[in-house]
């Protein structure tokens, strides 16, 4: 069959995901709610199917559906990152959900088929298909911010995460319109195309591109359309907010990059000021709002925030180090927030949940273990070597210092060091003050495998950078291919 139909074969991850879907959705209107638990591991299942096949690609560029959608080793290694993302986001979820009457089939199906958005996202090689890929994901996470329907916290998280990104949907459409209109197209490789030839771009273009910016920079939480981060963050299930700090930012960063880096390469000058003072913004109000916060998971949302301003450090490069440095950056992104999340899954007492910050206090000495892996993900947070995050930052930094932003480097390395303090505030929590009350022992055998799992890798990075340095640096490679 893949002989008959060889335009197939690069999207069989997402046709695959795409079946699994539907399936499981079928399997779980059958069988009713009892069968969450099955449902939530078929779809992790399918999610690393999915990802075994993604590796299974080979090289080269592959563009397909008549330009539509492509498949390179960037989006290789974006898809794998995303498919990770979300397997281990399910499997944290599954006792949160469980404990807290929320164990209804459709939460994992719905994560999958946000998944299947983000693929789309990823290889979308139009702008139609990146606003169909964008929709296919937003319209899933609308509905599981929500998903807690008794909570009037988590109903307001996804009602204001429908409101605003509904509005960021439109400023996108329209930028693609101003786009389409000017320049006679929507494919990137006709863009492309159109300006390597040195054809000067019109201001209609340039208007057009910075509203579909902005309609991107919504979906990353990057400064000024952050302003959903913090409530969603806090509002959503636990499990909900670990899902939108991981997957959906790679799947995000990874489109803005494709975007920015193949249609809209030759314009590099035009679009670059607008990705330095976004980058700016999104790396000072992550490091100074975070300080004031008591809430773990809202400090987490300026967190996201300040690490997406670090990535867009990279991309305001505009060269093939730049996103090199972004890869890393966002492969080790993945481990430190997954754990963190774990971390902050594993704050119950007397089995309830707890989401203040002092709540940690005197942990080193009722669970040291626990202490230890959060102490680990806070210094690679605040970026202090050899822990994994110093050299997310350092690459990033250094590609901007080679094509000589120096300012915007500095300014990143200034941010890095005042977010340290409340990253080592929580150390400080957990190591130095009294302890109030011991967290209930983690049970689940899954969330104990992804804790030791992420603290290793986190820890340990620097040993062994070389397979994520080398198949960055192949990725970005298939990037400027073109």
């Amino acid at each position: 069959m893949i002989a008959q139909f060889p335009d197939l074969w690069p999207a069989l991850p997402e046709i695959f995901m795409a079946v699994a879907g539907m399936a499981l959705l079928m399997l779980g209107v059958f069988r009713g709610d009892g069968t969450t638990r099955v449902v939530a591991y078929l779809a992790v299942g399918a999610m690393l199917f999915a990802a075994f096949l993604t590796m299974g690609y080979g090289s080269g560029r592959v563009v397909t559906f008549n330009g539509l959608f492509v498949m390179d080793a960037f989006g290789v290694f974006m898809k794998v990152l995303v498919l990770l993302a979300a397997a281990l986001a399910v499997i944290m979820s599954l006792g949160y959900i469980e404990r807290e009457e929320m164990a209804r089939f459709e939460f994992p199906v719905l994560m999958l088929f946000a998944t299947l958005g983000m693929l789309m996202m990823i290889s979308a090689n139009d702008l139609i298909s990146l606003y169909v890929g964008l929709e296919t994901q937003s319209l899933s996470l609308y509905v599981i911010a929500a998903f807690r329907r008794d909570s009037n916290r988590s109903t307001e998280a996804g009602l204001k995460y429908f409101v605003l990104g509904a509005l960021s949907s439109g400023l996108l459409l329209y930028g693609a319109s101003l786009v389409y209109g000017f320049a006679g197209t929507t494919s990137f490789d006709r863009i492309a195309s159109l300006f390597a030839g040195g054809t000067h771009p019109s201001i209609g273009v340039i208007i057009g591109l910075v509203f579909v910016a902005a309609g991107l920079a919504f979906k990353i939480s990057a400064v000024p359309f952050h302003m959903w981060t913090p409530d969603v963050y806090e509002g959503s299930p636990t499990p909900v907010t670990a899902f939108f700090a991981v997957a959906p930012k790679i799947a995000a960063i990874a489109l803005f990059t494709r975007l920015l880096i193949e249609p809209f390469g030759h314009l590099v000058h035009q679009w670059q000021q607008i990705i330095i003072a976004t980058s700016i913004l999104s790396m000072a109000l992550g490091a100074f709002a975070a300080i004031v916060q008591t809430n773990i998971k809202r400090l987490m949302a300026y967190s996201s925030i300040g690490n997406v301003g670090y990535a867009l450090v990279g991309l305001a490069a505009g060269t093939q180090e730049g996103v090199r440095g972004v890869l890393i950056y966002m492969a080790i992104y993945l481990f430190m927030n997954v754990g963190t999340f774990a971390v902050i899954l594993c704050m119950k007492q007397k089995g309830r949940m707890v989401e203040d910050i002092k709540d940690l206090s005197g942990l080193a000495r009722t669970n040291p273990m626990l202490a230890a892996a959060m102490a680990i993900f806070m210094f690679s947070m605040a970026g202090i070597p050899p822990m994994a995050g110093f050299f997310g930052k350092l690459y990033v930094f250094l590609a901007a210092v080679q094509v000589e932003l120096y300012t915007l480097a500095v300014i990143g390395v200034l941010t890095s060091v005042v977010g340290a303090y409340y990253y080592i505030r929580i150390i400080k929590v957990m190591y130095f003050d009294e302890p109030v009350a011991a967290f209930d022992k983690v049970t689940d055998d899954g969330m104990n495998a992804i804790l030791i799992g992420t603290s290793v890798f986190t820890l340990l990075f620097f040993v062994v950078p070389s397979p994520i340095l080398n198949y960055a640096a192949t990725a970005a490679a298939s990037l400027f291919a073109g």
